[in-house]
């Protein structure tokens, strides 16, 4: 009985969570059929708001750079993350245990700090060299950011691979570039793939470290959201968080449906 009753409670509190979580985004999208301009006050269904977003010159353009820099920043970040990783995992004792908790600096700091600390290296680097903040500035600020998020995916992964399996490698003809690539990127694939979605969701999500190192010239989506909500919110803005949620949504499907079928396949093997 008591089993039964807390089966139940955590039920009722678990619903209670995502209600919490998913509600505001279902009226968001919602609204995005709304035809009227007033975000609280149904005037009909329409998807007159979706027309006129991919009107909308200045939110695709910050549509497309949010995407290149996210795109980008995510790759480098995955990259130089997870050659970070090996290099810390090959560390021993409180050598690495130092290193990662430095790596892990960025993530615990406030975005404010480090948004700020980046602007003044922009701004002397700018100075002495002669150029403005803008999109090179954003994306290598991004890619700062996100390279510990690689990292704490990452590691987990190295801590759990056999060693032997790539010594074995070696011993069976593979030159130790064929062994690192077959044996080493295929154990990590798993970790690569969670630091790579993860720095690429924090990298569109980012305002306040975008805001700092954009310059006068440069905008994002959330910077230019950001300059909106001054003076007012279109309902554009509702259709475009609304395509965006779905389109996350359809990334992580696909990944965890890749995952699950290459869990299956390990184990058919094994």
């Amino acid at each position: 009985m008591k089993k039964n009753k807390l089966g139940v409670v955590s039920k009722i509190y678990l619903g209670l969570i995502f209600l919490f979580l998913y509600v505001p985004i279902g009226v968001l999208i919602f609204m995005s059929f709304n035809k009227g301009r007033n975000v609280t006050v149904w005037k009909g269904f329409s998807f007159k708001w979706y027309g006129e977003l991919f009107k909308s010159k200045e939110l695709m353009n910050a549509l497309g750079n949010t995407l290149i820099i996210a795109l980008l920043a995510s790759i480098f970040a995955t990259i130089l993350g997870t050659a970070a990783a090996i290099g810390i995992h090959n560390f021993k004792g409180k050598t690495r245990a130092v290193i990662q908790n430095v790596s892990n600096l960025p993530i615990i700091s406030p975005d404010i700090v480090m948004g700020v600390s980046l602007m003044l290296l922009f701004s002397f680097v700018g100075v002495l060299l002669n150029f403005e903040m803008g999109f090179w500035t954003v994306l290598i600020s991004h890619v700062c950011f996100c390279v510990p998020f690689v990292v704490l995916n990452v590691m987990p992964r190295l801590r759990r691979m056999d060693r032997s399996i790539y010594d074995a490698a070696l011993d069976l003809g593979c030159n130790q570039w064929q062994a690192f690539y077959k044996v080493v990127i295929h154990e990590l694939m798993p970790g690569i793939l969670s630091g790579m979605l993860m720095s690429f969701t924090y990298s569109m999500d980012d305002v306040v470290i975008t805001h700092f190192t954009r310059g006068a010239k440069f905008n994002n989506l959330s910077t230019k959201i950001f300059e909106m909500l001054r003076k007012q919110v279109r309902p554009t803005v509702n259709a475009l968080s609304a395509l965006l949620f779905l389109a996350i949504i359809l990334v992580l499907v696909i990944i965890n449906v890749y995952e699950r079928r290459a869990e299956k396949r390990a184990a058919k093997r094994s």
